[in-house]
């Protein structure tokens, strides 16, 4: 086994609780917990990235159903979250091996002193040998900036700490061709070296969860493109077997694996690439496209041909060509309301448009991120 890596692994709810009764899966989880402590052993470095929370705590109180309310949703989370961790240490601590609760936001990845002070814990945990224990800080987030699904958190996660693996446990073994709990001869794939081979491929992605938690194959692709995209390899295998993680890390084709892509050094674009929630587009014309995609400069208004959502100074925005596909992504200068007076315009024209003299980019090369 290779050593010293840095492995992410995300449990879902289906892989935590006992379909029907939504109870706690015991068995399950002890089998997660002792694997995660052999690969700590091992010398690497662990982060569990856990959901449950909300199906723990509804168990808790008796409800028969997911809460649909946010601060239902909170309150239950509340509840649950206390008791899952308590489980958890329990069976770590039976093992010797210590565990630390990490709860964070959607802000936390947001806000760039968040999200430098948030490495910085992982490090100091992970160099004493801690095991982080992540989950989304559902007492407190607001709707606008929830992850969504833990699929998606696990894969920032894996983008924030760098890490070398990221295991997507759920309740099949790979991703096929469709889901085939419903389609028998459905085909397994092994491995996806781009994502746009599954939509080349057509893959039928169901979006729905079990009835306790909130994921589907397609949220579980979906954080397989972050993760990758920020040079991590993301594997989709099955929860129940998590010794499976093992023999995938001793070479064995197990699961399905996503291969990753070249990651940039600079940590500036990777959390402007994956942490940034885009708050609006800004379309370009080829000559801008160009200039940016491959001659390295920066965007000038003058390359602008139509702005859409509302966003202000120093947002995170989404560069697209005519068509709507990202080609980069970056910190923009102007604020939406600027750049509709601004768009297609030279940028000595901009002090006497908008009667101040601005920053001359729209967004600078150093806060530009190419989307590959």
């Amino acid at each position: 086994m290779v050593s010293c890596q840095k492995i992410v692994v995300k449990v879902g709810t289906s892989s935590l609780t006992q379909p029907i009764t939504g109870q706690l899966a015991l068995s399950t989880i002890a089998t997660i917990i002792e694997t995660l402590t052999r690969l700590r052993s091992a010398g690497h470095g662990v982060v569990l990235v856990t959901s449950g929370a909300v199906g723990v705590g509804c168990v808790r109180l008796g409800l028969k159903s997911r809460p649909q309310t946010l601060a239902l949703k909170q309150a239950v989370a509340a509840v649950g979250q206390g008791r899952l961790m308590r489980v958890y240490d329990d069976l770590f601590t039976s093992l010797e091996q210590p565990i630390a609760q990490v709860l964070l936001s959607r802000r936390d990845f947001m806000q760039r002193s968040c999200y430098v002070n948030a490495y910085a814990t992982f490090r100091e945990l992970l160099e004493l040998g801690i095991i982080p224990v992540v989950n989304e800080n559902d007492t407190v987030a607001v709707e606008e900036l929830k992850f969504g699904d833990n699929d998606t958190l696990s894969a920032l996660v894996a983008s924030l700490i760098e890490a070398d693996w990221l295991f997507l446990l759920t309740d099949v073994d790979r991703l096929y061709s469709a889901d085939p709990r419903q389609v028998p001869d459905a085909q397994p794939i092994a491995l996806v070296n781009r994502i746009e081979e599954l939509e080349e491929l057509q893959i039928q992605t169901g979006d729905a969860g079990s009835q306790w938690g909130t994921g589907g194959m397609v949220t579980k692709i979906s954080a397989a493109r972050i993760a990758t995209s920020a040079g991590v390899r993301t594997v989709i295998t099955e929860g129940r077997r998590p010794d499976t993680i093992e023999k995938i890390l001793e070479g064995e084709p197990l699961g399905t694996q996503f291969a990753p892509q070249p990651r940039t050094d600079n940590a500036r674009k990777r959390w402007i690439a994956h942490s940034l929630l885009p708050t609006g587009k800004i379309y370009l014309d080829n000559g801008a496209i160009a200039a940016i995609s491959k001659a390295g400069k920066s965007l000038l208004a003058a390359g602008i041909t139509k702005i859409e959502g509302d966003f202000r100074s120093s947002d995170a925005v989404q560069l697209c060509d005519s068509n709507g596909a990202e080609i980069a992504r970056g910190l923009v200068n102007y604020s939406s309301n600027e750049l509709l007076k601004i768009r297609g315009r030279k940028s000595e024209e901009i002090p006497a448009i908008l009667g101040y003299a601005g920053a001359e980019t729209v967004v600078h090369r150093d806060n530009l991120v190419l989307i590959s």
